[in-house]
């Protein structure tokens, strides 16, 4: 990835030989800061997945090593070299294809095989929890200590997925999804008197009318709110025994979840049938890291102008963006498929690699197009292992990352043919004309 001119980091000019300097200040260049600000999101990314695995006793050696590498890389002065940064990133991005094929390992062989499910969005009547995050082993543990008690296990967001899992959903109360996305938690937990437990990273600073219900867990905490050692829920038990139950009501809809690696090459033959009859003309990855900004309601806007005969793969809580419109199916194919977490994006590179074998295309011919949200570290991660693998004409949105200067985006648009989103017909149009 050439092309990347070197800065100074204090005077903004293009530095001379080595580097520019400044009062005797030798100073590292915007790009290379940009670069290392870029590495250090990666890693973050890759060490909330690499902590989800860890919990559940998996872990990578050549994974650890490279955090170690990563971090150190980027130390004030340690290195200037915008070329290497690059290469780093790339070399994370690969590491987090690692990382989320060892947490789905993780995930299968604790919880099984995930499969389509259809998931309630109502209450029933009752005490309840309400799980928010990302730790699998944290709902896994609470639905064990709560069994047989009369309590309602609730999920919100990014639990959504455990639903799939055959060894989750197999709790009788494990029974239904509230909310939407990470950032409706404010107004979710303050509707409704449950306990809250947040197991990960999405957490907001919670009102003060929900913050003696709400206890946090492992890596995460927040001023003024008990914090969970090991997976002792006992405190939250107590708590909920001083809370009323909730009424019984019914949800508008139903989210439909489960849909992993296996069920969806069970239908290969089906899907190549129709794609070469004309049936499925093209397939859409949507998704993402979401927000609460208007401008994401672009890939709303973008999945209802989508043509009937496209599919949509739709992951992370983005997924919350779409997954309430009910778009059919084709003959017997649902249009909308729910893979799962942002970690499950290691389903759709394997979906994608086994549609490349199966209409014996490379991944960038087929006719496959990725609009992706973007906003966090874990998004971050996903990018960087979608350009490792060589993915091209990924579309962006709502808002390029912090990180990017112009001189990188040269770069991410030359060499990668990466597209910030603009309006949905436009961009609509553009991808299914070439």
């Amino acid at each position: 990835m050439s092309g990347l001119k070197m800065f100074c980091y204090q005077c903004s000019q293009t530095a001379q030989g080595e580097g520019c300097t400044i009062n005797g200040v030798c100073g590292k260049k915007p790009t290379v800061a940009r670069l290392q600000d870029n590495l250090l999101f990666i890693i973050k990314g890759i060490s909330a997945y690499l902590h989800h695995a860890r919990e559940l006793g998996y872990a990578d050696p050549e994974i650890e090593h490279f955090l170690a590498d990563g971090f150190y890389s980027t130390l004030t002065n340690v290195n200037f070299d915008s070329e290497r940064f690059v290469q780093y990133s790339l070399e994370a991005g690969k590491m987090n294809l690692k990382v989320m094929q060892l947490l789905k390992k993780a995930h299968i062989e604790n919880y099984g095989e995930p499969t389509p499910t259809a998931v309630e969005t109502g209450t029933k009547k009752g005490k309840g929890i309400i799980v928010t995050g990302h730790s699998l082993k944290a709902l896994g543990e609470l639905l064990k200590q709560t069994e047989g008690k009369n309590i309602n296990i609730y999920t919100h967001s990014e639990m959504l997925p455990a639903y799939g899992y055959p060894g989750l959903r197999k709790y009788k109360h494990l029974v239904g999804n509230l909310g939407k996305a990470w950032y409706d938690q404010k107004e979710l937990f303050s509707k409704y008197q449950l306990a809250i437990l947040g197991t990960s990273n999405c957490v907001l600073l919670p009102l003060q009318d929900y913050r003696d219900r709400m206890f946090t867990m492992g890596v995460t905490g927040l001023p003024g709110v008990k914090h969970i050692q090991g997976y002792d829920f006992s405190s939250l038990l107590e708590k909920l025994e001083e809370l009323p139950e909730l009424e019984e009501q019914p949800g508008e809809i139903k989210l439909k979840t489960g849909f992993g690696k296996s069920t969806i090459l069970s239908l290969a033959d089906k899907i190549k049938e129709l794609v070469e009859k004309g049936k499925i003309r093209h397939f859409f990855l949507v998704g993402g890291c979401d927000s609460p900004a208007n401008k994401n309601n672009y890939y709303r806007q973008f999945v209802k102008q989508l043509p009937k005969e496209t599919i949509i793969l739709t992951l992370a809580c983005g997924k919350y963006r779409i997954n309430d419109l009910d778009l059919g199916d084709i003959e017997g194919i649902p249009r909308l498929i729910d893979l799962g977490q942002c970690n499950d994006t290691i389903v759709a590179i394997e979906i994608a690699e086994a549609l490349s074998k199966l209409l014996g295309l490379e991944i960038n011919e087929l006719p496959l197009s990725l609009i992706l949200m973007w906003m966090e570290q874990k998004a971050v991660a996903i990018f960087w292992s979608l350009l490792y693998l060589g993915i091209k004409n990924i579309y962006l949105g709502p808002i390029l990352p912090a990180w990017v200067n112009e001189d990188i985006l040269k770069v991410l648009t030359e060499n990668y043919q990466v597209k910030l989103i603009s309006q949905p017909e436009e961009d609509l149009k553009n991808i299914l004309r070439s």
